[in-house]
């Protein structure tokens, strides 16, 4: 099964600054999860199909669709958590 993380940010965003270094470290962690940044400046459309709002926003699906959603700076025990419940 396949596990992603979705990360929606913007340039302009200060949290999603904030919470790049929390996710550099799980990316590290979890080679087996594909992480995905999303500008949503850049790409509307994607941000539009999974109803992002606020930024930062972390996208976390798997084969079986989204698994779970946060909004706002994710401290990584939740991050990891949810990355766990999707199969990580």
């Amino acid at each position: 099964m396949t596990v992603r993380l979705k990360d929606f940010y913007a340039d302009w965003c200060g949290p999603c600054k904030t919470q790049d270094p929390i996710l550099e470290e799980l990316e590290t962690d979890y080679a087996d999860v594909d992480f995905e940044k999303v500008n949503v400046d850049e790409e509307q459309d994607v941000a539009n199909q999974y109803q992002v709002r606020s930024l930062p926003t972390l996208v976390i699906e798997n084969d079986d669709g989204v698994v779970d959603r946060f909004v706002g700076v994710t401290q990584r025990e939740d991050i990891e958590a949810a990355l766990q419940e999707a199969g990580a």
